[in-house]
């Protein structure tokens, strides 16, 4: 069965304010015919309406340690109690799940993502992440989120139930927000709406347009503290001051609430944004961070952090060892600089994020460090250490329950909760395996028992 049609009118109407040209309509009937079913599509799970106590697995807080045969509680989708034997109350008419031989962790963050913003890249009616012009201040990414992507299913069922959502294009991009995976609307998927400005520092391969794009920075942040002077003047008692959004929404950034995170891989481009930032006195986060560990002493020193982009990639350079960017997260932590793995922004492939960090854990970095880079590390640089990023007293009952290390190819995610939500980890690629494993019985003549669990259509 098809996917609806009007499963994709909310994110026409939102992105394009349902003005469709004659092909745009025609592309839109083909995309409905060829996306997954409604199988792939996840029902929201409900609140959750009861305690749930986890006993007998081997709980990694990312933040104080293993707690090896340990149980945790959490109600109200908060995590109330976590330890060992008699340490931990269980709740009467709490849920009691035999988690015995399992492991529990924190749900993975995706520090960098495209998710909600990016459906198919053949349409432009399903990508909503460029605003028109360099400087976008404004663009905030929590209200564009699509609540129905199809790629939602596939990045939780591997252990992402966070991704910080960030548009991109231009020199100022606009506001990424840290989206929960679980949810009926952007409203009630999003876990904080203003995490970082989105700035993409311009390529030095080219000088004219290096420095137009630099000059085109520092304007736009000469504006804003123009803008948010003559405000404080307005409300003394000076002359009135007409709103403007664009600077309005940089305000936070000036007064050092919301980081920059600058988009930067080369060498002169870290360089130049560190500079930059220090003349400007905002708070910076590197993305990207190809040549991160040729500055480290000094990115240490300044405690600036870095989000790392595709560890699982070939090096940049052909002068460099075929394992030079697998190697870059060990590098970066021998030498003390605060970092996260964060992949690539691709909505598609989010799924792929743990297998990141899982080839960083190969080649030199920690296991307890590889996963804290999926973890607690990414929830500290934007913000949200507060909610999610480690199993703690307090924090929301995002987690997972796994069968090991959920770095690991083999490991497969049992059950995975959001504020304490069972989340249905049916998705388009388990909705496919179940198919054709059908597929295969029926053609070798095996019999399909009601036990195998295999859907029939």
């Amino acid at each position: 069965m098809p996917t609806p049609f009007a499963a994709l009118i909310p994110w026409v109407t939102h992105t394009h304010r349902g003005a469709l040209t004659p092909l745009a309509l025609i592309g839109l009937v083909l995309v409905a015919f060829v996306l997954p079913s409604p199988a792939a599509a996840q029902m929201p799970a409900p609140v959750q309406d009861r305690p749930i106590a986890l006993v007998g697995g081997t709980l990694h807080t990312v933040s104080h340690g293993v707690i090896e045969n340990g149980t945790l509680v959490f109600q109200n989708g908060r995590i109330t109690a976590l330890g060992t034997g008699a340490e931990v109350q269980i709740p009467s008419g709490a849920e009691q799940v035999d988690a015995t031989g399992m492991h529990i962790y924190p749900g993975l963050i995706d520090g960098w993502s495209q998710m909600g913003l990016f459906e198919i890249g053949g349409f432009d009616v399903t990508i909503d992440l460029n605003e028109l012009g360099p400087v976008n201040p404004n663009a905030r990414a929590h209200v564009a989120f699509h609540p129905e992507s199809r790629h939602i299913g596939t990045t939780r069922s591997n252990g992402v139930l966070v991704t910080l959502s960030s548009p991109g294009g231009g020199v100022i991009s606009g506001m990424s927000a840290a989206m929960m995976l679980d949810g009926w609307t952007w409203e009630t998927m999003t876990l904080k709406p203003h995490t970082g400005l989105m700035v993409q520092w311009p390529n030095p391969g080219n000088d004219r347009i290096y420095r137009e794009g630099q000059e085109t920075l520092r304007e736009a942040f000469a504006q804003a503290r123009a803008y948010k002077a003559a405000r404080e003047a307005a409300e003394a008692g000076g002359p009135h001051v007409n709103h403007d959004s664009r600077w309005e929404a940089m305000i936070p950034v000036l007064d050092g609430e919301i980081p920059v995170v600058v988009n930067a891989s080369r060498l002169k481009q870290i360089r130049d944004a560190v500079d930059w930032a220090e003349e400007e006195g905002v708070p910076l986060v590197i993305l990207g961070g190809g040549d991160a560990d040729l500055m480290a002493d000094e990115l240490a020193r300044r405690e600036i952090p870095v989000l790392l982009t595709s560890v699982l990639s070939a090096p940049a350079r052909n002068w460099e060892p075929y394992d030079h960017t697998f190697g870059l997260p060990a590098r970066l932590h021998e030498a003390g600089v605060p970092f996260a793995i964060v992949g690539g922004s691709s909505a598609p492939y989010a799924n792929r994020l743990p297998y990141e960090a899982g080839v960083a854990m190969a080649h030199g970095l920690p296991e307890e460090e590889a996963v804290r880079a999926l973890t607690l590390s990414p929830a500290q640089i934007l913000g949200i250490d507060e909610r999610v990023g480690s199993l703690e007293v307090g924090k929301d009952a995002t987690l997972l329950i796994t069968t090991g290390n959920p770095l690991e190819y083999a490991t497969t995610i049992e059950r995975a909760f959001i504020e304490g939500r069972d989340i249905d980890l049916m998705d388009a690629h388990r909705q496919f395996y179940e198919r054709y494993s059908e597929k295969v019985r029926r053609m070798r003549g095996v019999p399909v028992s009601e036990e195998d669990g295999i859907q029939r259509d």
